[in-house]
């Protein structure tokens, strides 16, 4: 098929902005035209959504409707893994749309759109929505969606790696399989800028993973960044810590000399006690705004606005503004602590300029040595184009009977077919018959444990093989729960109006941390210092204060290191002659280590044991990430147990893990061997709670455990009571069950990092160097200054940890 030109209109548009349409853009348009789906990977500012989006406008242009009526109906569905983002492409989106004269209509839906627009897109939707997985996983449990998506024509996936390869991604992949089964000329278009297999998601994005029927675009290449690491005027790289406040002098420099300047932060606590540091030598009252997805959505709106008019002059923010966010005025962009993967920094570098031709500025700003190491890995990793990201895994069981629930809600379903349906997104590939049964025997009934009882009894099956809902309110309660990301139980924080009642929204706490809060008790928020009033109705009522005492910590997962960095800080351990480019006091440090020790290489576990303070320490050099080395330390100190060798605690970091106790580790090798991930890892695991969180959430993803009813939402305390009753239950009796099987999962990959403790297992069976000294090595202060501190949040006690660092550096770094 002869590729056809773009329309003359929309060159016209281009021509109009002294812009040339770049070729992956033309490749876009043309693989849709030959009605082939499309990955297409290119630089942040390359005009990747605005390619993604040209067929749909090319198909309301008029020179191709030539004389016809433009397209009734929802014509494109544009799905991202953020809010903001949905709501920044709309704004422009509607530039081209307006200035060309197009006839199309475009609407965002998410969470926070209002209910009576929810119900008329509905019923008389746009052309274009802009929507988030959630979002368009409820609109299909809708009976009218099948009408609905019966006019789609196209689906436009931005920032695919950002969610991919995790549940959310799950979610997605079955909502494709069902739109695909309703419009089955629809079309596939994901666009990413940070992915480093294409391939894999090529595979992930095609129907039956038929990688054939999706093209790949690369985009051109866009000007290198320009990274740089900023290191201390006058003081040394710290030992430990992550916040890195040592820097925030030489950072309100930096926002000073640049027009717009954006500070990402690993944590929403960092973000806070940043953003109170910054304020703090803030002399020149410069406007500095926080951006954080614990925000109310107003707040989180209004400083969004205040960045696209230029009226801030820096904003502290978390990955809430990773994504495809285009300020196209920020010309700086610093990284605070370590960035944890090349992928992950090259998308944040990409908020400065977004554009192709001009490079973006960075500064990575590292909490302490290590991080110093990781920070200038990255930085060489980005210099190179090389990029990393997880891998796909089977799609969750969990996530299947919430899409399953979905589907009877909509309409009644035939088992056979719905099964081919699902089984033709790649994630369930995986699924046949019998694991099938299961997932419908456990939306039906509960599981044979809990079948007894009729608030389990979701849908019901005919003899024919047809399945319904049980009840009509079946469905009303699905939409209430419906959802993959499960936050900790979230408290609102409001300002206290008169009469005692809530006012204004400044965003939401979790509750394990509302409830240490009593009336006067003070802490940061919102960049704002804030007193409590009182705690009622799921609520902190709070008035302005003076001073703040605390910032509020989240539970959330910790960033990975990635094993492509990890990789890349163990090389540059032994590259002696690299050396040479790092800060003197850098240097010295890895030239003592490998005087008084070894360096940990590649493919090696290094392993030193030392007495200090009348305790025996044993540190593992593992750069498994913070997950694995967790898992390993309670593996390890279980095993000393057996051994009686009166383990007393350990503390890990990502790079190292550290386990002290009464009596010195003569041989590490038998606590490290392989058969440690069989019984005494299911055992472990069995008995902690990392099986009953996992089960938690599985129960809440599958419907098990509903947290909102009717005029009525459940507390955290009481969802973690009926989950962890059913979960014993469960355990009892039907060990078997399905959401055990996905708790497992989830316990083994997500929580305890299973894939890389396994790996780091096997190079200890083949190259386990371990090193007997007589006191702390220089390798080990960062890990030994987080004894005692391992549960405080991230920044909280920096200064605590410099003092402590001096100590025991002072011992590492004798060379007697």
């Amino acid at each position: 098929m002869t590729a056809r030109p773009l329309p003359p209109e929309i060159a016209a548009w281009f021509a109009a902005r002294d812009w040339r349409v770049r070729d992956h853009q033309s490749a876009m348009l043309a693989a849709s035209d030959a009605g082939q789906h499309a990955m297409l990977v290119a630089d942040t500012g390359a005009g990747k959504t605005l390619a993604g989006f040209l067929p749909t406008l090319a198909d309301f242009a008029p020179s191709r409707l030539v004389g016809a009526a433009a397209p009734e109906g929802l014509h494109t569905l544009y799905i991202s893994p953020l809010k903001a983002l949905a709501h920044d492409v709309q704004r422009n989106l509607i530039t081209p749309i307006e200035e060309i004269g197009l006839p199309i209509r475009v609407e965002t839906r998410s969470g926070d759109t209002p209910s009576d627009r929810k119900k008329r897109q509905r019923t008389r939707p746009p052309h274009i929505l802009l929507t988030t997985p959630e979002s368009l996983s409820l609109l299909l449990s809708f009976p009218d969606s099948l009408e609905l998506f019966s006019s789609l024509k196209r689906v436009v996936i931005d920032e695919v790696h950002a969610f991919a390869t995790g549940k959310r991604g799950d979610l997605l992949a079955l909502a494709l399989a069902r739109l695909q089964a309703i419009a089955p000329d629809m079309r596939r278009s994901a666009l990413s800028a940070t992915v480093a297999e294409p391939e894999a998601f090529r595979e992930w994005l095609a129907p039956w993973g038929d990688i054939d029927s999706v093209a790949l675009v690369q985009g051109e290449q866009g000007a290198p960044a320009e990274v740089d690491i900023l290191l201390p005027q006058e003081e040394r790289v710290p030992w430990g810590g992550h916040a890195a406040t040592w820097a925030i002098p030489q950072l309100y420099e930096q926002i000073r000399a640049n027009r717009t300047t954006l500070v990402f932060t690993n944590t929403r606590f960092l973000a806070e006690y940043i953003f109170q540091n910054l304020w703090d030598v803030n002399d020149d009252t410069l406007p500095i705004g926080i951006h954080h997805g614990s925000l109310s959505k107003e707040a989180r709106r209004k400083v969004e606005g205040a960045m696209a008019r230029g009226e801030l002059r820096a904003l502290v923010c978390t990955a809430s503004l990773d994504l495809g966010v285009d300020w196209g005025d920020i010309d700086l962009v610093v990284q605070m602590g370590a960035p944890k993967g090349s992928s992950r920094l090259l998308q944040r570098i990409g908020r400065a300029n977004h554009r192709l031709d001009q490079p973006s500025r960075a500064l990575l700003v590292p909490g302490n040595r290590f991080e110093f190491l990781e920070a200038t890995a990255a930085k060489e990793a980005v210099d190179e184009g090389q990029r990393d990201g997880e891998d796909f895994r089977p799609g969750g069981l969990d996530v299947l009977a919430q899409h399953v629930m979905a589907c009877a809600c909509a309409a009644p379903f035939h088992e056979d077919e719905l099964l081919a349906e699902i089984r033709s997104s790649l994630s369930y590939a995986w699924v046949d018959e019998a694991v099938w049964q299961r997932v419908l025997t456990f939306v039906s009934t509960g599981g044979y444990a809990l079948k007894a009882y009729d608030r389990f009894k979701r849908i019901t099956r005919d003899r024919s093989g047809i399945w319904r809902l049980t009840h009509p309110e079946q469905a009303a309660r699905h939409r209430m729960n419906a959802g993959i990301i499960i936050d900790s139980e979230m408290l609102e924080v409001r300002i206290s109006a008169r009469g005692g009642r809530g006012g204004r929204a400044l965003g939401k706490v979790e509750e394990r941390f509302a409830a240490s809060l009593s009336p006067g008790d003070t802490f940061a928020f919102a960049g704002m210092s804030l007193e409590v009033v009182k705690l009622q109705d799921m609520e902190v009522l709070v008035k302005a204060a003076k001073a703040s005492a605390m910032i509020p910590s989240y539970g959330g997962q910790r960033l990975p290191l990635t094993t492509h960095l990890a990789e890349r800080v163990r090389t540059m351990l032994v590259d002696r002659a690299g050396w040479a480019r790092f800060p003197d006091d850098v240097r010295e440090w890895l030239e003592v280590q490998d005087w008084r020790s070894q360096m940990p290489g590649p493919g090696q576990l290094l392993v030193e044991s030392f007495p200090h303070g009348r305790r025996f320490y044993t540190v593992y050099y593992t750069f498994e990430g913070w997950n694995a080395n967790q898992s390993l330390g309670m593996l390890i100190t279980r095993r000393m147990e057996d051994r009686g060798l009166l383990p007393g605690g350990f503390v890990a970091n990502d790079y190292s893990l550290a386990v002290w106790g009464l009596k010195p580790v003569a041989d590490p090798a038998p606590l490290l061997s392989p058969d440690i991930l069989q019984e005494e890892f299911i055992d472990w695991v069995q008995n902690s709670h990392l099986l009953r969180r996992a089960f938690r959430e599985v129960a809440v993803i599958g419907g098990l455990v509903e947290r909102q009813h009717p005029g009525k939402r459940k507390t955290g305390k009481q969802v973690t009571f009926s989950t962890d009753l059913i979960y014993d239950v469960l355990r009892k009796y039907e060990p078997d069950h399905v959401l055990l099987e996905a708790a497992w999962a989830d316990a083994r990959t997500r929580m305890t990092d299973v894939g890389r403790l396994g790996s780091l297992l096997d190079r200890a069976a083949e190259q386990l160097v371990h090193v007997e000294l007589d006191r702390v090595s220089p390798l080990a202060v960062p890990v030994m200054v987080m004894i005692g501190r391992e549960a405080t949040p991230q920044g909280a006690v920096d200064d605590e940890l410099l003092l402590e660092a001096e100590s025991l550096a002072g011992a590492a770094m004798r060379v007697e």
